[in-house]
């Protein structure tokens, strides 16, 4: 009988590579997941669940303590090593000085511990290797993916003629979203028989409030929109982008001989968890005639939670929604996705057929996606062509959970923001800006002496001290928070998306600060 590790003899450990033959392998590869199992562990127990930031956690100190006295990266290693090799530099050089979601006490930018139906999702997403570009590539994969795009279009209250098409993040579901916008909309506003390029952007205006997200910006310009396309609006003392202001800018901008098209709101921003007024944008865009979406990265989820769904109203008006599963519905990176109210659009834009991408493809339908004959050809309907199989981790964790557990988490996180402003309501020291978060954002400022004497203080000490404490938090280990700028003034930023984090973490974060802000 052949040797079937013949091939592989060069390698210390040729029963991890010539993996065919069960007798031979499947002993060897089952130490070498418990082994990679343990190493995570290891990081969880001795890492993550007792720092929130490893250490050194400065930019030059860190790249000296990886690369070495070299400062850069030292060459491809030339010859193999053993698994449990890797793994042991992996615990030297890697688990220490992450970032770790899993500490209850990092409220840092929107990323949550994963589930661990998630993290079981990623690891048979990447034994099976599924391309989900081309359907022969990853067939069930495809099904996968369509799957858990029709349960995130019923979410947002979408009927059967939409289609979710599962991206990298949410800055990729905007720009495909604006891309829409130009091939779909502005296509069918100016009448043209092929969509818009080149001078025909020149007069167009897209409408955001001054709390959106900067990827519709990016996108727009790498679509070749001039950049006064975008149309940035004032919001409320909450941060919400209403009716009005854009009514008012339409009428203007069309006295002016401009093209507005689009507008752009937001259902939870970055930076405040604002919602913006979603039901009467959507009025206006019905009546103006112009494209309505709405990014819902991080906010779409609490539509999950049947208590707080309301928070988020209107979606379903909305011609497309972006939401970012690797956000709120506790998801390993990388998950984004496009919801479309009519799902043919993506076709519509999307749809090119190399030559050597013959296989499948049975007709011309140009329906909605997965409604015909046609097998699903991802690299269709979106712009990557290589497409990993992200579904199945959001597809095996909403297995896990059901909505109503994904509801809960949401709506656990909602109680403890919640929680956190109302200690800021009562403190002498803290202050919370909005004072109650319409979503878990949470943005608060210490005040050094009390409100009176902080008042006393220039403003740029007072955005000094917070700057000051957010990186010695981070020094500690003992928590860790963002900082922003509202109104021109910086503010903490505690963005609770972490299920693990619990009232007392609150009160200990508080502490934390208060005892750094002692210091000289």
């Amino acid at each position: 009988m052949d040797d079937p590790l013949a091939p592989f003899r060069w390698h210390p450990e040729p029963e991890l590579i010539g993996v065919r033959d069960a007798a031979t392998s499947r002993p060897a590869l089952e130490r070498a997941g418990e082994a990679t199992w343990g190493a995570s562990m290891d990081w969880l127990y001795g890492h993550a669940m007792r720092t929130a930031m490893g250490e050194p956690t400065g930019y030059a100190e860190l790249r000296r303590r990886y690369f070495g006295d070299r400062g850069r990266p030292a060459p491809a290693p030339a010859d193999p090593a053993t698994l449990e090799a890797v793994l042991d530099e992996f615990r030297q050089r890697i688990a220490p000085y992450t970032l770790n979601s899993f500490h209850p006490r990092a409220l840092s930018y929107f990323t949550p511990p994963p589930l661990l139906a998630s993290i079981a999702g990623e690891v048979l997403a990447q034994w099976l290797n599924q391309g989900v570009d081309v359907w022969q590539a990853g067939p069930v994969g495809a099904l996968v993916e369509e799957e858990v795009g029709r349960w995130l279009c019923d979410l947002a209250g979408y009927d059967a003629d939409s289609f979710g098409l599962l991206t990298s993040g949410g800055v990729m579901a905007n720009f495909i979203a604006m891309a829409l916008v130009r091939d779909i909309h502005l296509r069918r506003v100016a009448g043209s028989d092929a969509p818009p390029r080149g001078s025909a952007l020149e007069d167009v205006r897209v409408y955001v409030g001054d709390q959106a997200h900067y990827s519709i910006a990016r996108a727009l310009d790498e679509l070749g929109f001039p950049p006064r396309t975008l149309v940035a609006l004032p919001t409320d003392d909450r941060f919400r982008l209403h009716a009005e202001p854009v009514r008012q800018a339409i009428e203007a901008d069309r006295a002016a001989g401009l093209r507005p098209v689009a507008i752009a709101a937001v259902a939870g921003s970055t930076n405040t968890g604002a919602i913006d007024r979603i039901e009467e944008l959507a009025a206006v865009a019905n009546n103006e005639g112009l494209w309505l979406h709405v990014d819902a990265a991080y906010g779409g989820a609490a539509r999950l939670s049947a208590r707080d769904a309301g928070r988020v109203p209107g979606l379903h008006l909305a011609d497309s929604i972006t939401i970012d599963p690797r956000k709120w519905f506790f998801q390993a990176y990388d998950l984004g996705a496009i919801l479309v109210r009519d799902g043919r659009h993506l076709r519509a834009t999307f749809d090119r057929s190399p030559e050597y991408y013959r296989g499948g493809e049975t007709t011309t339908s140009r329906g909605t996606p997965g409604s015909d004959d046609e097998p699903l050809n991802y690299y269709k309907l979106g712009f990557e062509g290589t497409r990993r199989f992200r579904g199945l981790k959001l597809w095996m964790s909403w297995k896990h959970l059901g909505t109503s557990g994904l509801g809960r988490l949401v709506a656990r996180n909602l109680d403890i923001a919640a929680y956190l402003a109302a200690r800021c309501a009562e403190a002498v020291d803290l202050e919370a800006y909005p004072t109650d978060p319409e979503l878990s954002v949470v943005c608060f400022r210490h005040l050094p002496g009390g409100a009176a004497a902080a008042a006393e203080l220039p403003g740029e000490a007072l955005d000094a001290h917070q700057d000051r404490l957010a990186a010695d938090l981070e020094a500690s280990g003992d928590g860790w928070l963002s900082t922003t700028t509202l109104r021109g003034r910086t503010y903490l930023r505690a963005g609770v998306v972490n299920y693990l984090t619990t009232e007392s973490d609150i009160d200990r974060l508080l502490e934390t600060l208060r005892r750094l802000a002692r210091r000289p």
